[in-house]
């Protein structure tokens, strides 16, 4: 199974693999002792395997910044009684160089693991002979997805980063590396997904490997939404519909939304999630519960998902009130709730994040289609999604017509936040509305996010947020200090 595989790799791999990177002095100087990684490690296809695993156990390091980045400077999380100043200057868009938020340290020992696999498995067929050519070429997909996945996060966070390729497996292959365009790292992304996705297996024949591990259909929900990033709609759709015409997933009953996404996981929606389990817990625990970190506007609450106004109680949109937020507290609920009156306990902290699922997918598609004189669809998507999450009128009372591309957009923009809320979406839904077109419709960042900035300093922000510049993050101060080769980003500086 894969869960008792996933930590018996951790085991294995400590000492060969994980360990070996542990001394980090740069963002990229990632020292093991000479010979160990090559030598004495890739020797085996069991070996090849549990450095395999370990990938997405070193995935668990990032999974706060999945959420932190994802939502932070959007418009539906405000901090809570436990904030740190850091998590308060982002949501304020007062953010300088030192801030710990900025730190992508995490995201470049994940892609330096991918390239330790992607650089030394080819060898291990030549030294197990019972590894064969399909098993190899699967593991090489999945070293290539994760390391696809950690570059679309920077690249949409940053902007422009630096683009390692190769293994930092020895002390002489260390390296400084400048920074590469927001163009170059997504079209490597896109050629790697395309290598991947030839490569990678339908089915592992196994829940929770075909939900946990890559598949072909988690690199297609990937390519789709590098695909919208880009504004390359044809290609998205062509992604979306892979997913949407295998047959293999479907959107969970309204009535079971709750428990079968995000208590339970791994459902028939589910594509692509990172598998907590009690012996690998998420950190969402004290993120979202006591101590509070961080929690939902009142007005989000009250007025986002609605309330029927003459049965409030009992209809209702299932995503909302009991499901993505508590009433009572503001709790963010979605990764720390059992039932609406039952919250997790600690050692009980591991809710799946879910990277990709099938209303996600389908609302890709939307947008694609918005943008592609293809609106009757888009509001047949729409609505498909908000029957099934029994939405109210009131939280989308104007339905556009089939041929207003930005009411199609907006109209797709607010179902994304009410069907993912918390998912690590809304940001970079935000900012990638915003900058279509050239930023033709900043309107939408700018009236979004200023919603949660206190009134005192909602002008300062509004002023930063009018620089497109100042939708990416500054290059953490540390990572400047150590590599010269390194230039702050242009609002920075």
């Amino acid at each position: 199974m894969f869960k008792k595989t996933f930590y018996k790799a951790i085991i294995l791999t400590s000492m060969a693999v994980l360990a070996t990177t542990t001394s980090c002095n740069k963002f990229l100087e990632l020292r093991p002792q000479d010979g160990v990684t090559r030598d004495k490690f890739w020797q085996t296809k069991e070996q090849l395997s549990s450095a395999v695993v370990a990938l997405y156990t070193s995935m668990g390091g990032t999974t706060a910044n999945f959420f932190i980045w994802g939502e932070l400077r959007a418009d539906m999380v405000i901090p809570g009684l436990n904030s740190l100043q850091d998590d308060i200057n982002v949501v304020n868009n007062n953010i300088l160089a030192t801030n710990r938020i900025t730190s992508w340290a995490a995201f470049y020992q994940v892609i330096n693991l991918c390239n330790t696999v992607l650089d030394f498995a080819p060898a291990v067929i030549e030294r197990d002979n019972t590894l064969t050519r399909e098993q190899l070429n699967s593991y090489l997909a999945e070293a290539l997805t994760i390391r696809s996945i950690m570059y679309f996060y920077l690249a949409r966070t940053f902007g422009d980063v630096p683009l390692k390729l190769s293994a930092t497996a020895s002390d002489s292959d260390i390296a400084q590396v400048p920074k590469n365009t927001q163009a170059e790292v997504l079209n490597r992304v896109v050629a790697d997904l395309q290598t991947a996705e030839g490569y990678a297996v339908s089915s592992y024949g196994v829940v929770a490997s075909d939900k946990g591990r890559v598949t072909k259909f988690s690199i297609n929900a990937l390519q789709a939404d590098v695909y919208l990033w880009m504004e390359r709609y044809a290609d998205c759709i062509t992604a979306c519909d892979k997913i949407i015409t295998s047959g293999r997933f479907a959107m969970v009953p309204d009535v079971a939304w709750f428990n079968n996404l995000f208590v339970a996981g791994n459902s028939t929606e589910s594509i692509f999630e990172l598998q907590f389990d009690n012996q690998f817990l998420n950190p969402f625990y004290t993120m979202f519960n006591i101590p509070l970190r961080f929690r939902a506007p009142q007005d989000i609450i009250e007025n986002f998902w609605g309330q029927d106004d003459v049965d409030p109680i009992n209809i209702k949109d299932v995503r909302g009130i009991d499901a993505s937020v508590r009433q009572s507290d503001q709790y963010i609920y979605k990764y720390i709730g059992l039932s609406p009156n039952t919250v997790r306990s600690l050692d009980n902290s591991f809710a799946h994040w879910i990277f990709y699922r099938y209303a996600d997918v389908l609302l890709m598609k939307a947008e694609a289609c918005a943008n592609s004189n293809r609106g009757q669809e888009t509001l047949d998507i729409v609505s498909q999604i908000r029957t099934r999450g029994r939405a109210l009128t009131k939280s989308s009372p104007l339905v556009p017509s089939a041929t207003d591309v930005n009411g199609l957009n907006d109209y797709v923009l607010q179902e994304r936040a009410l069907e993912l809320a918390y998912e690590g979406k809304r940001w970079y839904d935000l900012l990638r509305h915003a900058k279509r077109n050239n930023y033709a419709r900043i309107d939408v960042l700018l009236s979004a996010v200023v919603k949660v900035i206190p009134p005192d300093a909602q002008q300062a922000a509004l002023n930063k947020l009018r620089d497109k510049n100042n939708h990416y993050l500054p290059i953490n101060q540390y990572e400047l200090q150590t590599n010269p080769n390194l230039i702050q980003n242009p609002f920075y500086k």
